[in-house]
């Protein structure tokens, strides 16, 4: 996509090209798909139902949306009221579920983003299957997928990323991301025009982790890119490692 468009166009028209192209290059949606949307109550998610709802319009392909918020014992920072409000505005029906992410922890364990964000992953997957759904869309975008490849290959000695999209062996669902494309700065403009970036909700388990720290470093190299990020993603998807 043309540099000139990403920085003339408004914050709102960016993103929605952006995902469109993401949903027709790497085939995320299909006639007649229900799809479940993951929202947290942050900026990422809530922009993300915005956005599957005006694709509706634009992709001519008929699919059925319905968004989950999964509320916990650790964190009620999401404004809840604003965000089934703004589904609503969107016409997407809106269901909250509690879930006792820490009341889980074994004794002796302390609460981490890797066991919250099992916890939650498992009852989406749950609840997709019970009612029918058959993909989740999550609100990841473009700076998630190269942090989560360059994390996984320092922390961990592998080669692997963050699929744009998922197909479970064991599950009829797959999970779809069709903020992929995006920066998060994008994203941040985009739900400042929607008007909701001040209710985004913000966990608080996340503000010293090690993703902000090789966020940090890739902005150092990239020098905050947009053209490297893109070509960086471009390099990923040429090895295949987007699709699982």
């Amino acid at each position: 996509m043309a540099d000139r468009f990403l920085r003339r166009a408004a914050p709102r028209e960016i993103v929605k090209k952006l995902a469109a192209r993401a949903v027709y290059e790497r085939n995320l949606i299909e006639e007649g798909d229900r799809i479940l949307i993951a929202v947290s109550g942050g900026k990422d998610s809530t922009t993300l139902a915005w956005v599957l709802a005006e694709l509706r319009a634009v992709l001519k392909r008929n699919y059925r949306l319905a968004a989950l918020h999964i509320s916990s014992d650790f964190c009620s920072c999401c404004k809840k009221s604003i965000l089934s409000q703004k589904l609503e505005e969107w016409g997407i029906p809106f269901t909250d579920l509690f879930v006792p992410v820490m009341g889980r922890l074994k004794e002796g364990r302390k609460m981490n983003c890797y066991w919250c964000s099992t916890q939650r992953r498992t009852e989406l997957l749950k609840y997709a299957v019970e009612n029918g759904f058959n993909k989740i869309a999550l609100g990841h975008h473009l700076d998630d997928v190269i942090e989560t490849f360059f994390m996984n290959m320092t922390e961990k000695g592998e080669l692997s990323a963050m699929p744009v999209m998922l197909a479970y062996r064991k599950y009829p669902v797959s999970l779809i991301r069709p903020l992929a494309y995006a920066e998060e700065r994008q994203i941040v403009s985009c739900a400042d025009e929607l008007s909701i970036l001040k209710a985004a909700c913000t966990c608080p388990y996340g503000v010293n982790s090690k993703r902000r720290v090789m966020r940090k470093k890739i902005a150092d190299f990239s020098g905050g890119s947009g053209a490297v990020k893109r070509r960086i993603l471009r390099a990923l998807s040429g090895s295949d490692l987007l699709e699982e």
